[in-house]
């Protein structure tokens, strides 16, 4: 396995590397950070249903889609990438996506307390510290290869994060900063000072010496012609309208996840009685921070800020019975809007 330790990189090659190596038909372990910031998209995204391109443009930063799922993130220096490029049928790539996370993400874990964060896995694919994520990651299949791609998170700009993102409005894009910096954690965050003697080089290495230490020595290698040329040739495509701009299923109301059980929602119902909109948090299955809102009628009006607070760290699991509750007494009218259409916009 061939060991590619490239640092800073032009940022659409921290994304195109990985494709090409997958594509050459290379096992790999590939670690390299942007020289510029970017936004990246997950495969089965609609670009223009994700992320605010107009404010992209007009603050010059690029948009990529790569040939993975996930969702769209906002990727910069301050994030140090390791990407893990295995053949499908190589007996150290266990079978089922939970053992494969929790081998792979070890080594990973293994340079987080070594520097001194006291971090732990969270199925399926998260570490986290204190409850809050500190590694975004993800894999996907290339051709014959799976690649697993992370990341160290040395800092990390949650107000960029949050407008780059397209949200139905500004109150909706203030719920998701406020839950990224509740939920998201970095190197600096949890060191402040001590976290200037870990380097990118430092980091880097440590990540090597980890990943050798799960998978065997790994031979050091550079960007050959071979590579070179096929970067070069998925750069022409890849950075392509026509690819970044493909058309997936559209969607009524907005999900950004910020980590593994914690969400922002915003969604839309139309009912016989009206719109409904809500803007909601699940945390570790539980609502939270429940804003009801749309053109409805309700008798008495004060009902909707009442189901809002019988909602409040109720599980999600449990709406059916709150709402039946709801009802039950008899005091509450919502005209053409009933139990399955709350249903309908509080739940998948």
């Amino acid at each position: 396995m061939k060991l590619y330790n490239l640092g800073k990189r032009p940022w659409d090659e921290s994304q195109l590397i990985y494709h090409a190596l997958a594509r050459l038909g290379r096992e790999a372990l590939c670690l390299v950070s942007p020289s510029a910031p970017y936004v990246c998209v997950g495969f089965h995204q609609d670009v223009r249903q994700e992320v605010d391109l107009e404010y992209c443009r007009s603050m010059r930063i690029p948009v990529f889609r790569r040939d993975i799922g996930g969702g769209a993130v906002y990727l910069d220096g301050e994030q140090l990438f390791f990407q893990l490029i295995l053949y499908r049928n190589n007996p150290a790539v266990p079978s089922g996506k939970g053992p494969f996370y929790r081998k792979f993400l070890k080594p990973v874990l293994d340079v987080y307390r070594r520097i001194g964060i006291a971090a732990d896995y969270k199925p399926v694919n998260d570490i986290v510290v204190g409850g809050r994520k500190i590694s975004g990651t993800g894999a996907g299949e290339i051709e014959d290869f799976i690649v697993f791609v992370g990341n160290l998170i040395v800092d990390f700009n949650y107000e960029m994060m949050s407008r780059v993102l397209k949200v139905p409005d500004e109150k909706f894009r203030d719920k998701v900063y406020k839950s990224l910096t509740s939920n998201l954690t970095t190197i600096r965050r949890e060191l402040g000072n001590a976290a200037q003697e870990w380097s990118e080089d430092r980091l880097n290495a440590m990540l090597s010496e980890a990943f050798q230490h799960l998978l065997g020595p790994m031979d050091a290698a550079g960007i050959d012609e071979p590579l070179r040329e096929e970067v070069n040739r998925l750069r022409e495509w890849m950075t392509a309208d026509e690819w970044l701009l493909q058309k997936r299923r559209k969607r009524t109301g907005r999900d950004v996840v910020i980590r593994s059980g914690a969400r922002i929602l915003h969604r839309v119902h139309k009912a016989k009685g009206g719109l409904i909109r809500a803007d909601f948090e699940v945390s570790d299955g539980r609502f939270r921070q429940l804003a009801i809102s749309g053109d409805f009628f309700c008798f008495p009006k004060e009902a909707i800020s009442l189901l809002e607070s019988i909602l409040e760290e109720r599980p999600v699991e449990e709406a059916m019975v709150v709402l039946g509750e709801f009802y039950a007494r008899g005091e509450v009218e919502t005209p053409g809007i009933g139990v399955e259409d709350w249903m309908a916009v509080l739940t998948e």
